[in-house]
């Protein structure tokens, strides 16, 4: 699955969809709910990093596999929507 440009894009876009969960379902909550904002601080770093890592895989799929403006956009938005990432994978993984 790593070996190719759609692969590495359809694991960094699960594991950064999973940040994006953590984030909003368990440090958000520990923040607000617990009085606890490491948490925050913690996994938001963490899904930071993952979203510039799956930009990046983004590009660089854009550009080896020739996708078209419409399908960049649609992964993009799809990054920023809960469980948009898990959904795209459903997809990208008929396409392949």
């Amino acid at each position: 699955m790593m070996n190719t440009a759609l692969g590495r894009f359809r694991v960094i876009g699960i594991i950064e969809g999973i940040s994006y969960l953590v984030l909003l379902l368990i440090a958000m909550p520990l923040k607000y709910y617990l009085d606890f904002p490491d948490a925050v601080k913690v996994a938001g770093s963490l899904h930071g990093l993952f979203f510039v890592l799956y930009i990046l895989a983004l590009a660089h799929v854009t550009f080896k596999d020739r996708w078209s403006i419409l399908k960049v956009i649609v992964a993009f938005i799809a990054s920023l929507l809960p469980f948009g990432n898990f959904v795209l994978d459903a997809r990208l993984k008929k396409e392949q």
